[in-house]
């Protein structure tokens, strides 16, 4: 009985780090090969990681939050958008699946989704935002959006411009 209960304390405090060290994780340097010219995002759903790419053989790895099961997606787009604290309206599928969610969210608020910025993708409901639930980064947990620490998105937010490609793979 011991031996059971001494198990389950240990795996319930090694995933509470690991959500914990999701949450506080950076941005670092890695290698990636030439396949992408510097400058484009690559979103690697199935790693949970976005990556900068800064020339043929480096790239910036942010952990990310992703959509949850059937709300994933794959494709090619581009950065039409940068918004510091954004107001947020819900999307018509998160207010079905919502009723009482407010049909605006104020930029800056505690229960506002996109965090402290957020980066539109050009053809879509899409972004790539920051989170005010830092545990949800490293997820499967959104409606196909894109999250990352607040840390993180004013990171990357400072390093692309509104034009920029971004790849997303599942």
């Amino acid at each position: 009985m011991l031996e059971r209960i001494a198990v389950t304390l240990a795996i319930t405090i090694g995933a509470g780090l690991a959500m914990t060290a999701a949450a506080e994780a950076r941005p670092e340097l890695v290698g990636m090969s030439g396949q992408y010219s510097p400058g484009t995002i690559v979103i690697r759903t199935h790693e949970r990681h976005l990556y900068l790419v800064l020339d043929g053989e480096h790239a910036m790895r942010y952990p990310v939050g992703v959509g949850k099961a059937g709300k994933q997606w794959a494709g090619t787009t581009t950065i039409d958008g940068k918004y510091r604290y954004p107001a947020w309206a819900p999307p018509a599928e998160v207010k079905r699946d919502k009723p009482n969610i407010p049909d605006v969210i104020p930029g800056g608020s505690p229960q506002n989704p996109m965090g402290v910025a957020a980066m539109t993708l050009a053809g879509g409901e899409y972004a790539i935002h920051g989170t005010n639930v830092p545990n949800s980064v490293g997820g499967f947990v959104s409606y196909g959006c894109i999250r990352m620490l607040n840390p993180d998105i004013t990171d990357l937010y400072d390093r692309v411009s509104i034009g920029a490609t971004v790849v997303v793979t599942r």
